[in-house]
């Protein structure tokens, strides 16, 4: 089953308040310019996930989603939990949404 929008927000938030309030500053703090917002990353990066075929993989479980601000961007990292080998993994850092 394809990743969701609302999937990607809810792993940034159990990843910590401080990863979901750094994508939220990333849209207001540069005001009157305009990142994209919270909901546009958490779509493109489910969107992203489903091209990698990560969410075609029945072992694979997104744990959390981490969320660093690099201005211009922010930097995303998915943390997964292989159910057939009990470990997890970290996707590599993506930089992005200016």
């Amino acid at each position: 089953m394809a990743f969701t929008r609302e999937q990607i927000r809810e792993s940034i938030e159990r990843a910590g308040d401080e990863h979901w309030q750094a994508l939220v500053r990333h849209h207001t703090d540069v005001y009157p310019e305009s990142n994209p917002t919270p909901g546009d990353v958490c779509r493109a990066e489910a969107e992203r996930l489903n091209d990698l075929g990560l969410a075609e993989n029945p072992h694979l479980k997104l744990v959390e989603s981490r969320v660093e601000r690099i201005p211009p961007a922010v930097r995303i990292t998915h943390v997964f939990e292989d159910l057939d080998k009990d470990t997890q993994f970290e996707t590599e850092p993506f930089t992005d949404y200016e």
